[in-house]
């Protein structure tokens, strides 16, 4: 099963840091590849160089239709939003389908086609919270858990202490 993250509604001076945020919780919490309808350089320079040094195959790439990729896409098409049904009540039923996984989520409003063209509305809660925990929670329970014993085979690695931290670099 492949996970894409599709990034819905990018502003370049208000979501640098939250855009980067996706692409390191996606990438550290089992997705494959993070899409943006917006092009910022920046957002893929910083997860490039992570993907760099620490790691693992995941991509980012840029999207000019969202909308053409959302309806074509072969899978199961998922928008996390605090409208949706709990995840509670839909999280065994999306977990059950080997389908590859399309996970959306906005930054700015997200525009109302998006609800009828996916299989799933989901809530993490029916309250305002952060996308990024919003993502994060949802591949734990997608994946459960078994995305934290992966191991990524990159430059840099930690050597897990329960005291103090050790960073190991491999030229």
């Amino acid at each position: 099963m492949r996970t894409v993250i599709l990034r819905l509604g990018h502003r370049y001076i208000r979501d640098k840091r939250i855009s980067t945020h996706i692409g390191l919780v996606a990438r550290a919490f089992g997705a494959d590849e993070l899409l943006m309808d917006i092009q910022d350089p920046l957002v893929e320079r910083s997860i490039n160089r992570v993907v760099e040094e620490w790691g693992d195959g995941f991509e980012i790439g840029i999207i000019k239709d969202w909308k053409s990729y959302v309806k074509n896409f072969n899978g199961d098409r998922i928008h996390l939003t605090m409208y949706g049904i709990n995840i509670n009540e839909c999280i065994d039923k999306i977990k059950k389908s080997t389908r590859d996984k399309l996970i959306i989520i906005g930054g700015k409003k997200v525009p109302s086609d998006v609800y009828s063209l996916v299989d799933y509305n989901v809530a993490i809660g029916n309250q305002p919270h952060s996308e990024v925990a919003a993502l994060a929670v949802f591949l734990d329970r997608l994946l459960e858990g078994r995305e934290l014993d992966r191991e990524f085979k990159g430059k840099k690695r930690i050597i897990p202490q329960e005291h103090g931290k050790r960073l190991v670099e491999d030229s």
